[in-house]
Order: C-alpha cells, then structure tokens, then sequence
C-alpha cells in the first residue's frame, strides 16, 4: 500500500546537521520539553489553516500534533508536509512545547519536515466502513486508534498473567499445536492427515499441563487454541489464547484463591498501565475497579436455588448456559466461582466429591 516516493523537500547532504538532534518516541516526549528532537512516523490526518499546517502524527508508541508554519521553515519542506497523505511516513526536526489542550499534554513545532516513504489509495478512510471490509484490511486496520488500544491492552494482559504465574512459582510449559487426540469434545476438532495418521489442532494443552504439574509442581501453558465452531456468534471464536495453570497438591478453596489473585494482579495493571487505552475504548473503569478479591463463591446447589428463585425453568443436574451465567453474574458486581458440580455434567479429569452425585 505503500510505495517508496523520492522527496522534493529532501534535506541536501550540507544541511544534515540540521537533524542532528536526538531521536526519541511519542511516549517519552515529555522528557524533552523546550528541546529538539526527531521524531518519525505516520500521518493520521492533515488540517490547514493556510500558512500553518496541523499534522496528527503517530509513531507506534503514541500520537501527537506537530505544527508546521510556512515562515519557520523552507518553503520546500513546508510543500512536502502540506502533500503528505494519509498513512505516509515522514519524520521531522521539532521544538517539544507543552500543551494541556492537547491529548497528550505536548505539541511538536517542526522546524524540518522530510518524507520517508508516500502513501498511495490508502483505502480506509476517515469514514464510517464495515467490519467485513475493515477485516479484508486487517493488516492496514490496525493502525486505527481503536485497534491500537485493543492489541496494547492485550498485551498488557498477556505480560501481567505471565509475571504473576513466574512470580508464584509456576513453570511455563508449552504444550504441542497439533495433538493426536481431543481435549474438549470431537465436534469441534480441525483435523488433518499428518504421516498417514490422524492430527488435531490442539483445543487445549491441559492434559499435558497435568502431566507436567506431576514433574515440576505448579506450571501453566499459555498458547493458542482452536475450535472449529458451527456458530458464528461473539461467544465462539476459531482461534483464542488460553492460560492454563496446574498444580499438584491443591485444594479447591486454594485453587479459588490462585485464580481470584491472579485475575486481580491483571486488572489492577491494566487500569495502572493501560488508562489511556481504556478510555479510547470507553470502558466503564467502575466495573474494573470492583474486581478484587475476594470473589464470591456459590456451590451449586446454591446458584440452581438462586436461578429457580428469579423464575428460570433450571433443573438440578443440567449445566448452565450463557443465560444463567448473565442471572448469577448480574447478582454480584465482580466474578463469581460456582463450585461442586454435579459429576453429570463436567468432565472425567474433574475431581469427584465423595458422596455426592
């Protein structure tokens, strides 16, 4: 989408001190007010004013207005700011200012402009487009403010699970991709032929995980997993990561409290780390900010109670749906642990309790 454009504003080989200033990123621009610095980047969107350029600059790391006025630099370099396309990559020479209007805190007054490389029909625009067609762009749909939020807070989930499992004591251990069994139910393997036997994109690495925690203690896998659903909701995905601890000798009330600490260690960053992300995506922080421990526990025998109580037609041995999760979860303002299933309806590898069905 890009294609690489020769600059007519290009700085001469005589006027290269001119650039000679450090090099630094949007996110530690603050460290130098009052100086000059390079900054290189993306245009998002050109604003002018006549003989003063608005430029919303992004590097990656943040995003910024750099102001370009037509006597503060040549007229050459004032030309390529003022062609600049969306998503072309250009840097420049400028003054770090302060600015509490701005979004960041800080302004840029360039002093040089020059034009890396120039964006040709990029294709999404400032408009209103489709998911299909924002998905057919995925690679270019990234970019977006939005997306950018999205992968910054996963992130920052993905590190903060792994520091606090290192930090307890747990062994990562990477289970295989492809399997030569299911895990979680033979409807939804994908399945291919590998050396004349049967494969399966693994739909998750406990097993192995279980094997582990018997050589090492306490581990977890953490990697991707597949399911090939025949639903095409919000609630079934293809393809999602999965974290999955194990720990040999390990009560369920200590097991509770490993994944109530955990859950907590990774909401608490990402409302330290990641406010600014959040709130390009309006997310409610109230919600968040409740989620610490400890979580309410309900046997089960307690949620069929509380369920039948607000008219739902459940029966003691059934399983819950996505509907009675919502009930049971609305009734708290953080997550909740249901515990003491019925054998009926969870899985060989689930302990039993003795004497109960």
């Amino acid at each position: 989408m890009e294609e690489q454009v020769k600059s007519e504003g290009a700085v001469p080989s005589e006027c290269q001190n001119d650039w000679d200033y450090p090099y630094v990123t949007l996110e530690n621009i603050g460290k130098y007010v009052g100086q000059k610095v390079v900054i290189k980047g993306w245009l998002r969107k050109l604003r002018s004013s006549g003989k003063i350029l608005f430029l919303q600059m992004r590097d990656g790391t943040a995003t910024i207005q750099v102001v370009v006025v037509k006597s503060e630099c040549s007229p050459e370099e004032f030309q390529v700011a003022k062609s600049l396309t969306q998503e072309s990559s250009f840097e420049i020479v400028g003054v770090v200012r302060e600015d509490q209007r701005s979004a960041c805190g800080y302004e840029i007054q360039a002093l040089h402009v020059r034009l890396i490389s120039g964006s040709v029909d990029y294709p999404i625009t400032p408009k209103e487009h489709g998911t299909e067609f924002l998905m057919d762009h995925r690679h270019l749909w990234i970019r977006s403010s939005r997306q950018h939020a999205i992968l910054r807070i996963r992130a920052e989930i993905m590190r903060s699970i792994c520091e606090w499992l290192d930090n307890h004591g747990f062994l990562r251990v990477d289970s295989p991709i492809l399997t030569p069994s299911a895990c979680e139910g033979t409807s939804t393997l994908f399945e291919t032929d590998y050396f004349d036997t049967k494969a399966y994109l693994t739909q998750s690495g406990q097993l192995y995980g279980e094997a582990a925690a018997m050589a090492f203690g306490k581990v977890y896998c953490f990697g991707p997993t597949f399911r090939a659903e025949k639903s095409k909701t919000r609630r079934h995905l293809t393809e999602f990561w999965m974290v999955e601890p194990e720990m040999a000798f390990t009560d369920l009330d200590q097991s509770m409290e490993v994944q109530e600490q955990m859950i907590s260690y990774v909401v608490a960053n990402v409302l330290r780390n990641r406010l600014p992300e959040l709130k390009i995506l309006e997310r409610d922080l109230s919600k968040l900010e409740a989620i610490k421990p400890p979580f309410p526990r309900l046997s089960y025998d307690e949620a069929v109670e509380y369920l039948q109580s607000q008219g739902v037609d459940f029966k003691w041995g059934d399983d819950f749906g996505a509907p009675d999760e919502t009930i049971i979860g609305q009734r708290y303002d953080k997550p909740v642990f249901v515990h003491h299933y019925p054998c009926s309806c969870k899985a060989f590898y689930m302990k039993p309790e003795p004497g109960r069905p």
